[in-house]
């Protein structure tokens, strides 16, 4: 503190010179994670994964829902293959034309392809899917292995 004051340094509310290393720090990570997720400053975390998915079970299914805003059903391949979820297709942007002068340009068009690996066996078989106003749920049965035992005590 002292040392700001002699040097007519920046106090930046800082109560000592430990949590202005912690405030450096944090912005040091913040630029080099950036960085090194190929993302520009500022943007989302998770942005360039496609579809965003949430992961869910209970006692005998996993639920992996996915947003797909504009794909149909037929611009999908859904795969399951041991323990993982391949969900590919291709989003398709119509063209403004060669006229139009974009300002923003965030949504991205082209083939995508992820692999969410599954907790536990599964019954292949009796895999189901179905897009509804684009989110995909795909409802994924136990293996019957896998689904929890009640074992009784005496």
């Amino acid at each position: 503190m002292m040392t700001r004051a002699l040097y007519n340094l920046p106090n930046w509310n800082l109560r000592s010179p430990f949590d202005q290393l912690d405030f450096l720090k944090k912005e040091i990570d913040s630029l080099s994670g950036a960085f090194l997720r190929g993302t520009p400053f500022g943007a989302l975390p998770g942005a360039g994964v496609f579809p965003m998915i949430n992961l869910t079970e209970n006692a005998n299914v996993y639920y992996v829902r996915a947003e797909l805003p504009g794909l149909k059903s037929e611009d999908l391949d859904i795969q399951v293959n041991g323990k993982n979820l391949t969900i590919a297709g291709e989003r398709k942007i119509p063209s403004e034309g060669d006229s139009a002068k974009y300002h923003r340009s965030e949504r991205e068009a082209g083939k995508f392809s992820r692999v969410i690996a599954l907790p536990g066996e599964i019954d292949a078989g009796k895999v189901k899917a179905k897009l509804l106003n684009g989110l995909l749920t795909v409802i994924i049965p136990k293996a019957e292995e896998a689904k929890p035992k009640k074992i009784s005590v005496r």
